[in-house]
């Protein structure tokens, strides 16, 4: 296991994990886009807990590789879901947003299966 894919995975997991306490904590900046992505309230805590569970599996792959790349898979396909929200909200400015969450958890996959 190299020190790239270690610190990669932990930053991955960290940015997942502060954007799943954002939601949760209903944080402005976060919840305000998500109302005007038309995204109903109702299912802002799943969104909220598919992260923290994906932040919670990437962690925990570092120590069983499978949870951490089913993790790492599910959080991508998270993110790229919430590429298509935006997209479909007709905000394309907003679309580096998910993308840069995204980005981490993309790299730490590619590290994962090289290793």
């Amino acid at each position: 296991m190299s020190t790239a894919y270690v610190v990669i995975t932990l930053l991955a997991a960290a940015m997942a994990g502060f954007s799943a306490g954002s939601v949760f904590f209903h944080a402005q900046w976060v919840v305000q886009p998500l109302a005007d992505y038309r995204v109903p309230r109702a299912l802002w805590p799943w969104l909220g807990a598919a992260k923290a569970a994906g932040a919670a599996g990437l962690v925990a792959g570092l120590f069983v590789p499978v949870i951490g790349a089913i993790a790492g898979i599910g959080l991508v396909l998270y993110f790229a879901g919430a590429v298509v929200t935006v997209v479909r909200a007709r905000w394309y400015s907003h679309i580096p947003f998910p993308m840069m969450y995204a980005a981490p958890v993309i790299a730490s996959l590619a590290l994962g299966f090289t290793a």
